[in-house]
């Protein structure tokens, strides 16, 4: 059974992100980013077939990371700050069109960022979500507040038809392997301060670059 395939764990979801961060929030640990992207993967495929569009992209964006961490210039992708600064000086970085670095880091990390907005949106609404709020709602929501933006029509038609058979809140709790409902919002809520500063970090970090419109 491989990494993204064995059992979600909110839990490890939390320790991974909240290992992302160092220097006190100066930097980011680009492994424990993909070992919480694992963990996002888990909880999407966990779901069905209907967050497939995203977890398979995911998954080849943690492949296309791995192998730059495993690479002769790895250390150079040990932190977000140590990626962007090499691939930068090093001219590895397309800033102006689709050319010869598709797999890029920077842009790699970037389009793990974007689904990282939608997911961060998701889990919040549904950890302050009550009983008979309508996931398929909250789900659209979140999308069409980020990554739709960066999505063709046509993906953006299917991913809204796709949200309308999520199945109910008492269901996404239970897949999150933590407890009570009660004990899943208490580590929702512990969990997406960490997401959010990751997040928050990486805009930040890749808006003084100029990197958030790579194509």
């Amino acid at each position: 059974m491989s990494s993204t395939e064995e059992k979600f764990s909110l839990r490890e979801v939390l320790v991974s992100f909240k290992s992302c961060l160092v220097d006190d929030d100066q930097d980011v640990l680009i492994e424990h980013y993909l070992n919480g992207w694992k963990g996002l993967v888990r909880f999407m495929n966990s779901l069905g077939s209907m967050f497939t569009f995203v977890s398979k992209d995911a998954v080849t964006k943690i492949q296309t990371m791995e192998k730059h961490l495993s690479g002769e210039q790895g250390k150079r992708y040990h932190t977000l700050q140590s990626m962007v600064e090499y691939e930068l000086s090093s001219n590895l970085v397309d800033l102006n069109k689709h050319g010869g670095h598709p797999e890029s880091g920077c842009r790699t990390i970037l389009r793990l960022h974007r689904a990282l907005r939608w997911l961060q949106l998701f889990l919040e609404k549904l950890r302050t979500s009550t009983e008979d709020s309508k996931t398929s709602t909250l789900c659209a929501d979140a999308y069409n507040d980020s990554l739709a933006n960066h999505h063709p029509w046509i993906i953006r038609k299917a991913a809204n038809v796709a949200f309308l058979v999520l199945p109910a809140r008492n269901t996404f709790f239970e897949v999150m392997n933590v407890g009570s409902a009660e004990d899943v919002v208490d580590m929702l809520g512990e969990a997406m301060p960490y997401v959010s500063n990751v997040y928050d970090f990486t805009q930040e970090l890749y808006s003084q670059h100029n990197l958030l419109d790579l194509p």
